[in-house]
């Protein structure tokens, strides 16, 4: 039996919430040249973000912007609960762009076409593939501030004790394969590549299986038991029992914690890491995620998006659009948060480009892969990510795994 959406939680949570986060417009919140923004940006991209919204209150836009940050564990019941009771709705919010057909499938957001009619905002002024993650049926709602790939990090201490050259990652699968087994001690604790069961995972699994030619879902039906899926959760149960060189039974997040003691030579993550590995004072690498599938280059990526809820009343869309018009120029705060926003004033500039990490990311933009198009994708993917954890332990083989998974999200879907 199909599932509902959660779309309650408690009345007084809204308020507490956003009560203490916000950069208020004091009394004046209710007039047109005042307009509230919603976002998940609660770790250390929130004062990148901050940044961006102070500058524009300083400008001389004369419109003014209320920014209300909702912790991310919460951010979705909030927004859920929001746009379900039309109740204390923003002006404008961030959605991922896995997120956007949830809403846009049940008519709750307004079309990005009444934001950029008589704007300065215009399609070429971002990257393709940020405006093709956020149409759904044709329709375009979101107006990105970025694409976030999963990217490839490396300890460059342990390559030279390993005797490979720090400056230069594998580039495909033999040198992934080879460099895991030199970068391995199992005397020491020392690791070549610690595979994620939870946490990344399902970052890693849909870029592998994409390279390797695969997809989970298309033409409406799930394809968890293709036989790209199937190849592509052996390799990484091999990378474990097999090659060894990765250790067994990693809780959640263990393949990060083992990276930030030393002990995980190689690593997947997002660009959202990068203030944290910085801090850790690791010697790192970084670059865009290698070809380790068998077919094309492509990552898992997703984007944060700007979009507006449809309300009754008028939707303050000269206000809105001249911060986003401001956001897409002046996003070099963002870009230092570790992110690569995705307006091209940002990211082919000299600024941007003298970055370390940012511009690599950037680099990955063309290869973009991001997840299907269906909704309450979150719920259905766990039954996946679930079975995918079982064979990871050791508990099932995988065609097993993906059979069962297939089965319990076809189940959901009637």
């Amino acid at each position: 039996m199909k599932k509902a959406p959660v779309f309650f939680l408690v009345l007084v949570l809204l308020g507490g919430l956003l009560s203490g986060c916000s950069l208020s417009a004091g009394k004046a919140a209710a007039s047109d040249k005042n307009f509230t923004i919603w976002v998940p940006f609660s770790g250390p991209d929130g004062p990148k973000f901050e940044e961006i919204v102070k500058a524009f209150n300083s400008s001389s836009s004369g419109y003014h912007a209320d920014l209300q940050i909702i912790p991310s564990s919460e951010y979705y019941k909030m927004v859920n609960l929001t746009l379900s009771s039309k109740n204390n709705l923003p002006d404008l919010m961030i959605l991922h762009a896995d997120r956007i057909v949830d809403y846009a499938s049940k008519d709750l957001l307004l079309s990005a076409d009444k934001l950029t009619k008589n704007s300065k905002i215009s399609d070429s002024d971002y990257h393709p593939m940020a405006l093709k993650a956020s149409t759904v049926n044709g329709v375009r709602y979101g107006i990105p501030l970025d694409i976030h790939p999963l990217m490839f990090y490396w300890n460059k201490d342990s390559f030279k004790k390993a005797g490979l050259d720090p400056d230069r990652p594998p580039k495909n699968q033999q040198e992934f394969l080879e460099y895991a087994k030199k970068l391995t001690d199992p005397k020491t604790g020392q690791y070549g590549f610690a595979v994620p069961t939870v946490g990344t995972q399902p970052f890693l699994f849909q870029t592998l299986l994409s390279q390797n030619g695969g997809t989970l879902f298309s033409n409406g039906k799930f394809r968890y038991t293709s036989k790209e899926a199937v190849k592509t959760l052996a390799f990484e149960k091999d990378l474990i029992y097999k090659d060894k060189v990765s250790p067994s039974g990693l809780a959640i997040d263990g393949d990060l914690k083992l990276f930030l003691q030393g002990k995980n030579a190689m690593h997947f993550n997002g660009p959202w890491m990068l203030s944290q590995f910085e801090d850790s004072k690791l010697n790192f690498g970084v670059a865009p995620v290698p070809q380790i599938g068998s077919k094309s280059l492509k990552v898992w990526a997703n984007s944060h998006n700007f979009v507006v809820p449809k309300r009754k009343e008028g939707e303050k869309i000269a206000a809105i659009t001249s911060f986003l018009d401001f956001a897409g120029k002046n996003g070099m705060s963002w870009a230092e948060s570790g992110q690569a926003p995705a307006a091209k004033a940002v990211y082919t500039s000299k600024e941007f480009n003298k970055l370390n990490q940012q511009p690599k990311v950037a680099q990955s933009f063309d290869f973009a892969e991001y997840p299907p198009q269906v909704e309450n994708w979150g719920q259905i993917s766990d039954f996946l990510f679930q079975e995918v954890n079982l064979v990871l332990l050791d508990k099932k083989e995988p065609r097993e795994a993906l059979k069962d998974a297939e089965r319990k999200a076809e189940q959901y879907q009637r």
